[in-house]
């Protein structure tokens, strides 16, 4: 908004004095009238007047009419005042849930009814044509400022709420997934300042960006995101409910994503640690890309959970096979391995490593020298079909053979 109606209509500057005069003398008519039309306006929109919005505007008023007439009578006069009037307006039309163009319509029949009754009090002893001419320029780009600074208001407001949401739905993420439970009370209270009722169940979300406002809109139900660590976390209430699950998995199409396991709420920690570490081992390269559920993952995310253990097992494990050619040890290996999975099953493993099954039987002799009791205890034959899994899924020569 400008600092003075000068800048607005410099035509003023050449009005003679009598012309303020004239408009000051009928301030008070103009309050009762202007007042009059903005209540009409305002019970058009179907709004209040009483309460907050109309003491609001009716201050807004008195404050816009008492400037503008004194304004005529002094250009030069600063209208700070006035412009900090209509963006508290401003911010008050936003928190009240209205439109940021309400105000701008009541403004402008404002300005119009100003125009009208200055015309209808012109009279012999008024202002000339061609000085109500330069009164209407001012008045109308007068209006237009006020509306303006209202409009910067109600953004303002609408920024400042926007930050505060993201604050509030942050702390309460924070408080599900960190380590030590919080306290009931905190919780409800968290809770009641971010507007979520409470679910019995959740399952949390970690996606690749920082759009968290953007995904919790698109998958909606009552989902929750705020951005830890540089990616999006988000909490999905309730997600056994009907359709829920297969909503956020078309959301999150094409993006790497992993969807927690559904848990209480007490235990919504387990599930955002849980989708956190898929998610790293998608940039990885360990698990696919795309949205994934981890519950279809859990072997990977066992082996992979701690890094360099897995590697540790593979080389306790397999030590046996330290001693063998590298040829060979593929061999042996694979054929070991199958030999777990398929539980002994000779056919079996010969049909899936597409060889013969004296040549299976060979190589499990060969392996029995190596192994020993080992392929007979059941603890051991586990260790072995994880450190195999792990050693085989590797990148050829990542092992150094």
């Amino acid at each position: 908004m400008s600092d003075a109606l000068i800048d607005i209509e410099p035509g003023l500057a050449a009005l003679p004095p009598t012309v303020g005069e004239h408009l000051c003398g009928l301030r008070a008519p103009l309050h009762g009238r202007i007042l009059a039309t903005v209540r009409a306006a305002m019970r058009a929109q179907g709004r209040s007047l009483t309460g907050g919005q109309g003491q609001g505007l009716t201050l807004g008023v008195e404050t816009a009419v008492d400037a503008f007439v004194e304004a005529v009578a002094d250009p030069g006069r600063d209208l700070a005042a006035t412009r900090a009037v209509f963006h508290a307006l401003g911010r008050t039309e936003y928190r009240e849930g209205h439109r940021v163009d309400a105000l701008r319509t009541v403004l402008t029949l404002g300005a119009r009814d100003i125009w009208a009754f200055l015309v209808e009090n012109a009279g012999p002893s008024g202002p000339a044509p061609s000085d109500l001419y330069v009164i209407a320029g001012a008045l109308f780009g007068f209006a237009d400022a006020l509306a303006g600074a209202a409009a910067e208001g109600f953004l303002d407001e609408q920024r400042d709420a926007a930050q505060d949401w993201a604050t509030t739905r942050r702390r309460l993420i924070t408080l599900l997934v960190q380590p030590e439970a919080p306290a009931e009370s905190a919780l409800h209270a968290a809770a009641d300042a971010a507007r979520w009722p409470l679910p019995r169940s959740v399952a949390v979300v970690s996606v690749d960006g920082t759009d968290a406002e953007h995904l919790a809109r698109s998958i909606g139900g009552g989902a929750i995101a705020t951005v830890i660590d540089d990616a999006v976390r988000l909490v999905l209430p309730d997600p056994g409910t009907p359709g829920r699950l297969a909503s956020a998995r078309q959301a999150l199409s094409g993006r790497r994503a992993a969807l927690g396991p559904t848990v209480e709420l007490g235990r919504a920690r387990l599930s955002y640690r849980l989708s956190r570490r898929a998610l790293a081992l998608q940039h990885d390269g360990v698990l696919p890309p795309g949205p994934l559920g981890c519950d279809e993952h859990l072997l990977t995310l066992l082996m992979a959970w701690e890094p360099g253990l897995a590697d540790r097992l593979s080389a306790v494990g397999l030590a046996a096979l330290d001693g063998v050619r590298p040829a060979a040890w593929q061999a042996l290996a694979e054929t070991l391995h199958s030999w777990l999975r398929r539980q002994g099953q000779v056919v079996a493993v010969a049909e899936e490593l597409h060889t013969h099954p004296q040549t299976v039987r060979y190589r499990m002799r060969r392996l029995r020298e190596l192994f020993g009791p080992a392929l007979d205890d059941p603890d051991a034959r586990l260790a072995l079909q994880l450190a195999l899994r792990h050693r085989l899924s590797r990148p050829a020569g990542a092992d150094g053979r």
